[in-house]
């Protein structure tokens, strides 16, 4: 930096030291009863414009040290504006380092869920292949199929999480024939597995997104149906109260235990069930979550450990999901 351009952006303490200048000797010069020599004058004035001098030269090499040294620790702020602006810049560094460790964190979990959606999705396509060695039974062949293409819905709606809001159209839906159908499209699996249905419906109207909504019946469905023993039972009911509409998927399968209760929403959680009993990607309830929330709805959990599990998808009726963005 020059001490040209020093002194253009110190041109207002410039001016007003010139003014303090002109107004002092203007002052001696029009009251008659003051005598000052000449003399004196300049030599008064010459010695305040050394100090003046002397100030703006010191003035002059903190800037140029705060210039070439910007960083928080190496020089203060020399005025209100620089510590303002210094600031700002600090809460700017901040922010910007929150929403990289975000970004970090997302990539992390994108990844994470990648490769485990590849070491999930191989099961199935092992299963084909072997069958292709051995006798084909069509019915096995359509339920390994059938986890194949449930895996790849999972990816899909994961990756349209983020642009939700460009994919979605509310509408008035009734549940009873949109359970139905993802009954349907587990049908085969709860014959193979002898699983008892239980459909306690009645007419119940709630606004939604369709398709989405199904997605989320069939996390729920799929998810009990993978922890519930062959001849168990699985319920889907709907009911109504005061407040909310209320659609359940309720099984008799191993339950969830205690410690794992908060955590069953969790990005990439398994708990202990999903450990011992097979492996997971541990997306299928996040996603029937985050999709939950992000219509206007939200999902909660009961479990005793060895008794039942039950997922209620809960419908506010005084919810209107127009009035919110949506995240």
């Amino acid at each position: 930096m020059s001490f040209r351009r020093f002194l253009k952006y110190e041109r207002p303490y410039l001016i007003l030291t010139g003014a303090v200048f002109l107004t002092t000797i203007l002052v001696f010069w029009t009251d008659p009863g003051t005598r000052l020599h000449r003399q004196t004058l300049l030599y008064a004035l010459a010695l305040a414009g050394f100090v003046v001098f002397a100030f703006f030269v010191y003035r002059y090499q903190k800037v140029l040290y705060a210039v070439r040294h910007p960083g928080p620790e190496e020089a203060e702020p020399l005025s209100l504006e620089a510590e303002a602006v210094r600031e700002a810049l600090d809460a700017a560094q901040i922010a910007h380092i929150r929403a990289l460790n975000e970004v970090q964190a997302k990539q992390k979990e994108h990844y994470d869920f990648i490769v485990s959606w590849f070491h999930e999705i191989k099961t199935p396509i092992s299963v084909l292949r072997l069958m292709q060695q051995t006798e084909m039974d069509p019915r096995g062949i359509e339920e390994e199929v059938s986890r194949i293409e449930h895996y790849v819905d999972q990816a899909l709606y994961y990756a349209k999480l983020d642009s939700f809001n460009q994919d979605y159209e509310l509408v008035n839906c009734d549940v009873e024939p949109l359970v139905r159908e993802a009954v349907k499209a587990h049908a085969k699996t709860f014959i193979a597995r002898r699983v008892k249905l239980r459909l306690e419906l009645s007419p119940t109207v709630v606004q939604s997104d369709p398709k989405w909504l199904l997605f989320i019946v069939n996390q729920l469905l799929s998810n009990s149906l993978k922890y519930t023993s062959e001849a168990g039972e699985i319920t889907l009911s709907s009911h109504e109260t005061a407040e909310e509409r209320l659609l359940t998927v309720r099984d008799n399968g191993i339950g969830i235990e205690a410690r794992d209760m908060p955590r069953v929403f969790n990005r990439g959680f398994t708990g202990a069930g999903g450990r011992s009993h097979a492996k997971s990607t541990g997306m299928g309830l996040y996603l029937a979550q985050e999709l939950s929330k992000k219509l206007g709805h939200y999902l909660t959990c009961e479990s005793a450990v060895g008794q039942f599990t039950e997922f209620t998808v809960h419908f506010p009726k005084h919810h209107d999901p127009y009035w919110e963005t949506v995240r």
